[in-house]
């Protein structure tokens, strides 16, 4: 196992007491409790993490927090991956183990990594331009290749083991930012008697105050702030809790990380995300370090100057001996210093002719060597630098170095306040863009409002808690803030021009582009930031451009001869940072995706032998297992028993809606393609329903109660969004009709018997009522009691017996299902699932929903004669379109197989005979089962109108299971076209 070489053996914020040992690609190494992966990394010794997205180029770790646009890993067990983790937000523990992404057969020796001798081919937009031809099925072969190259890390196909959740939470005041700005906000807040929400991505509090040494004024003023907000309970303190969104309301979207120290018990979530609402929002999100552009600055020892300095006082790390420190402002003097102290060679290149007098003076005193009117122009190294380049007064020179810190200034962390559409400004003051005018209840504070020194931004957190608290009614006196002056200057921005030598020099680390990617763009017109974003895929990287996209603007404007803020800035929309899918979905996977719905006799057909089906929300029988071993057989038998004696049917899931009001009869006859409002009390009409396309919606029956009162079925999969569909039409098309609209699915239980015999069992269930036919007609209501309980009957078919739907109050549904079980047991009366239910409609050429699939017109299904030449319902106009009544068009037809021995399946394309079997053919097959009655298979189709003569002969092919049968066209109708065994 390695040792921490590189470790410091005094200083930082780590545990020495609890080391930690993981392993990257397949290397054991030790780290402390208090590390990230990357500076773990960093302290064995290790510079090399990843390779580019493009060129495979070696890539070491850059940064030390989210903006991270290289050291991408995977966290890799036995069951579980999870690729495309920052090293740099990964907190250390035991048995953590990593793997570099994007790599083979390793990561010193990529073979990819020839790609980048093939640069002159690969720059921006080149897949759109060189994989075009010769022909124009060409781009079809080049895809696979392409795909397979394309992408970074490889996520795993297994389920996830994990387990996620879900919560909400609540606050007055939520502040987004752990440093200096937050923690003094969230101390006025909650000083005010504010509820206070504190969120911060990391594991410790204290922003950029944790690259100060631990010894030091910063770290002492940052233990008694954490003191004082854990004196109030009314503080909320969210660590390891990133802010990914912002959404109407003030809703936050937060996922917060489970404290890898704390033992894990089995079923603990891994992450949780919280919707978060507040009353108002302080944003304290910091900024982030702009790195330099000249070649070779992709180099593996290339890091931001507060990188630097962060694993320098953080973590006890020392990456580099001989260092040079590339700037154009004073905060990377600090890093330098920091690292002279430590025993570190160091020299500064900064591009000012004059730094500050104050920091040369202190550079000579610790020995740095300053380099005034000088820039970085190019890097010698491969998987570790090893001299730079400089170009000054004096001319070049070069430079012994394996760590290059580089500083272009900052950019305010703007993200999250630009996704309510607050539009980012720019200030030349700080060259950079803050935040534009923020809503009354939102506000900012610290660098991310372009306040770079401490002690402003402790002040602006102090003003901005107290506004916050102020705005949510809470004004109890808040104390002063207490000071904390790190001596930082604020010195006007120095603009960089962009140094280049012969090497590359990279603009988007993560995604390969360059300068001259963003050259060749302007050349090409796509000079507009979105273009030039989407062209060269600049900022779509897991980092979005965070530490990008201010030099492409740059660039950009350059080219344009154009300020930036004419240039402008990409548009910043949620999340922040990659949110795992998990998180998202939290619980809601499986059967726990949706609320499962269950009938009043589910618990009786679970004990009787049914297998059960999930059928949009509910779980349905399929078949039952007395009925045949498996479905094929048992939906025949199921069948069959309909056929010549009677079957029971749970039906209760169908959509069941009460319609009432003085204008029920005119919203119906508004909604049907077919009148309602000539209906007579007590009788039941098949209905079909258009969308305002002329596309059929949805059928089902309705039955009219009394004069001003209906009930309304629908088909299961489409109940919501039939309800849906009427409230809607009510409220907005038809807001004057009198007609009030409920659900009453969940009140019945609803069962069908079908068969010859079905009216001798109903009689024998119900000794007291009249079922005869004169009684009870086809279409008509029987409405009555039993036991105390409303009770329907209708007189219904859509298996094309004699039929029956009772319904009853649902809590009797179980009771009553069993009393016409008994009732029938004489009679041969078994009960089906929905598997026989569709075979019987296919027999009798009812359509449901894979007829009524979004595409078919009433004409299309044979159902135009139900409209006849009524208007005024919805769809009616656009139904009549000439493109709906063209004579190729596929309409409703039936199919019976005259291959024996072979069988139609759904979702079969048809052809003519001769016909090449390519393309979407003539139509299609829709339903399709064995038919008893028949003796061979048949099915319903959609079949062009041209072509689709009764007697003519198709081609079904099947191309899943490369199957081929023949089949006769026929009528849809397969059994009893009189109705004589309905009405019989």
């Amino acid at each position: 196992m390695s040792s921490n070489h590189k470790r410091l053996s005094m200083g930082g914020r780590i545990d020495r007491e609890q080391p930690v040992e993981f392993t990257f690609d397949g290397r054991s190494l030790i780290g402390y409790r208090g590390d990230t992966l990357a500076s773990a990394l960093l302290a064995n010794g290790v510079t090399l993490v990843g390779r580019s997205f493009k060129y495979h180029r070696p890539r070491g770790i850059f940064s030390a927090g989210a903006e991270e646009p290289n050291a991408l890993v995977t966290l890799a067990t036995a069951d579980r991956r999870q690729p495309n983790l920052p090293a740099t937000t990964l907190e250390l523990q035991d048995g953590l183990v990593a793997e570099s992404q994007n790599r083979w057969p390793s990561l010193a020796f990529d073979v990819q990594s020839v790609n980048g001798l093939l640069a002159p081919f690969l720059s921006a937009g080149f897949y759109y331009k060189t994989f075009m031809g010769p022909t124009h099925r060409a781009w079809m072969f080049y895809e696979h290749f392409i795909r397979k190259a394309a992408g970074l890390g490889r996520a795993g196909t297994d389920p996830d083991p994990d387990r996620y959740d879900i919560s909400h939470a609540f606050a007055d005041v939520a502040i987004i930012g752990g440093g200096p700005a937050g923690l003094s906000a969230a101390r006025a807040a909650a000083a005010a008697g504010a509820q206070v929400a504190l969120i911060e991505q990391d594991f410790l509090l204290g922003g950029q105050l944790l690259a100060e040494a631990s010894d030091s004024a910063a770290a002492a003023w940052l233990r008694q702030a954490e003191a004082e907000l854990d004196g109030f309970k009314t503080v909320a303190l969210m660590k390891r809790t990133t802010a990914f969104g912002i959404y109407d309301g003030n809703v936050i979207g937060l996922v917060g990380q489970r404290d890898p120290a704390n033992p894990r018990p089995a079923g603990e979530v891994l992450q949780t995300l919280t919707m978060l609402r507040a009353r108002s929002i302080v944003f304290a999100t910091g900024a982030i370090e702009r790195p330099m552009v000249f070649s070779n600055n992709d180099q593996p020892g290339v890091m931001l100057a507060s990188a630097a300095r962060t694993y320098l006082n953080r973590f006890a790390v020392l990456p580099g001996k001989k260092i040079v420190v590339a700037t154009s402002n004073d905060g990377a003097w600090r890093t330098a210093f920091d690292y002279a102290a430590g025993g570190a060679e160091v020299t500064v290149a900064d591009l000012r002719a004059a730094p500050p007098a104050a920091l040369a003076a202190e550079a000579a005193r610790l020995g740095v060597v300053v380099r005034a009117a000088t820039r970085i122009v190019d890097l010698n190294g491969g998987h570790a630098v090893r001299r730079a380049t400089l170009n000054g007064p004096d001319g070049q020179s070069e430079a012994a170095c394996d760590l290059v810190c580089v500083s272009g200034g900052w950019s305010p962390t703007v993200h999250l306040t630009s996704h309510l559409g607050v539009k980012p400004q720019y200030r030349d003051d700080i060259g950079g863009f803050v935040p534009g005018a923020f809503p009354a209840d939102r506000f900012g504070a610290g660098s991310m409002m372009g306040t770079y020194s401490t002690t402003g931004a402790i002040e602006d957190g102090h003003r901005a808690g107290t506004a916050a608290a102020s705005f949510c009614g809470k004004s109890a006196p808040v104390p002063a803030p207490s000071k904390l002056d790190l001596g930082e200057s604020a010195v006007a921005p120095f603009r960089e021009i962009p140094s280049l030598g012969r090497g590359k020099a990279f603009v988007d680390f993560q995604m390969d582009v360059t300068t001259g990617d963003i050259e060749l763009a302007h050349r090409e017109g796509y000079q507009s930031v979105e273009h030039l974003k989407r062209y060269t895929t600049l900022g779509m990287g897991t980092d979005q451009g965070k530490t990008s996209n201010f030099a492409a603007l740059a660039a950009m404007a350059a080219l344009r001869n154009a300020t930036i803020p004419e240039t402008g800035a990409t548009t910043f929309r949620p999340p922040y940072t990659p949110v795992a899918i998990g998180a998202l979905a939290g619980r809601a996977i499986g059967h726990h995706f949706k609320p499962i719905s269950r009938t009043p006799m589910h618990d009786w057909h679970m004990a009787n032998g049914a297998e059960m089906l999930e059928v949009g929300l509910w779980m349905r029988p399929y078949f039952y297992r007395q009925s045949g071993l498996d479905v094929n057989e048992a939906y025949v038998a199921e069948m069959q028993s309909v056929r010549q004696a009677a079957g029971l049917m749970d039906i209760s899931t169908l959509g069941k809606i009460d319609v009432q009001g003085p204008d029920a009869a005119i919203f119906l006859d508004r909604i049907y393609a077919n009148g309602f409002a000539k209906l007579p009390v007590g009788r039941a009409r098949y209905g079909v329903m258009l969308r305002d396309d002329g596309i059929v919606f949805d059928d089902g029956t309705t039955t009219r109660l009394a004069e001003n009162r209906f009930l309304m079925t629908t088909s299961t999969a489409k109940a919501a969004d039939v309800l849906s569909r009427l409230e809607f039409l009510l409220d907005t098309a038809w807001s004057d009709l009198r007609v009030a609209l409920t659900s009453v699915s969940d009140e019945w239980a609803a069962m069908s018997v079908a068969g010859p015999k079905s009216r001798a069992i109903l009689s024998a269930a119900f000794s007291a009522l009249d079922v005869s036919d004169a009684a009870l007609a086809h279409m008509g209501l029987l409405e009555s009691e039993w036991q105390g309980r409303a009770l329907r009957i209708l007189r219904l078919s859509y298996s094309g017996e004699r039929a029956y739907e009772i319904y009853v109050g649902a809590t009797a549904g179980e009771q009553l299902w069993s009393r016409l079980l008994e009732a029938g047991r004489p009679l041969d009366l078994k009960p089906y699932g929905v598997e026989a239910l569709g075979a019987l409609r296919v027999e009798k050429g009812h359509v449901a929903g894979p007829e009524i699939d979004g595409r078919t017109t009433l004409d299309d299904l044979g159902l135009g004669r139900m409209a006849g030449k009524r208007t005024g319902f919805v769809g009616d106009v656009l139904r009549r379109r000439p493109a709906f009544q063209a004579p190729d068009r596929q309409r409703l037809v039936g199919l019976e197989c005259i291959e024996e021995g072979k069988r139609l399946r759904g979702g079969a394309i048809l052809f003519l005979p001769g016909e090449m079997p390519y393309g979407h053919g003539r139509g299609r097959v829709t339903s399709v089962t064995f038919s008893p009655e028949r003796g061979h298979y048949v099915g319903l189709a959609l079949l062009a109108g041209d072509v689709g003569s009764e007697g003519s002969e198709v081609v079904a092919v099947y191309p899943m299971k490369a199957e081929t049968v023949r089949a006769r066209v026929v009528s849809p109708v397969f059994l009893d076209p009189q109705g004589e065994r309905l009405h019989g």
